[in-house]
């Protein structure tokens, strides 16, 4: 078992105690993974349609569901951290993240922006602003995957029901 140093912890007695209370959490830990589904779907989809040419209007349409995912989870994660934390975004445990996800909402804002004027905006930008997006979250995602395993290593007894705010 490796022991990791850790300045102050995760969450205060009373922060755990909130993040563990609430339903919130629990819609965070479903949403996270079906956003990363989703996200590994719509990213096949691009790379076929890419080698084949074909399914190019299905491909996109995945980005848009995942952008549409994006924004509950962002939702449900603020509502989470006001929950948890007093206040709906840049808490000090999360703010570096929540700094990042900004950008990640951005980026997916802007493919939708490109997919709705998709008549003159070219298929080959609207596909390059998807995958900047998508490298953003790769990004949100490791961050908030990390903080997960800080709390579970700064839990008393390892393997307890320990989550905390999952990626956007």
């Amino acid at each position: 078992m490796s022991q990791v140093a850790v300045s102050r912890p995760l969450y205060t007695p009373e922060q755990k105690q909130r993040r563990d209370a609430t339903a919130w959490t629990l819609v965070q830990g479903i949403l996270a993974p079906l956003q990363f589904l989703v996200f590994l779907i719509s990213l096949g989809l691009i790379g076929y349609a890419y080698v084949s040419g074909e399914l190019w209007d299905l491909a996109l349409a995945s980005v848009v569901l995942k952008t549409l995912v994006l924004y509950l989870i962002m939702v449900t994660g603020a509502i989470w951290e006001k929950v948890v934390f007093g206040q709906y975004l840049f808490a000090p445990a999360f703010f570096w993240e929540d700094v990042v996800s900004m950008g990640v909402i951005a980026l997916h804002t802007a493919y939708l922006i490109a997919w709705l004027q998709a008549d003159t905006v070219s298929l080959q930008t609207q596909i390059g602003i998807a995958l900047a997006a998508y490298a953003s979250y790769v990004v949100n995602a490791t961050q908030f995957l990390y903080k997960l395993r800080m709390a579970r290593l700064q839990s008393p007894v390892l393997g307890a029901n320990v989550t905390g705010q999952v990626a956007a």
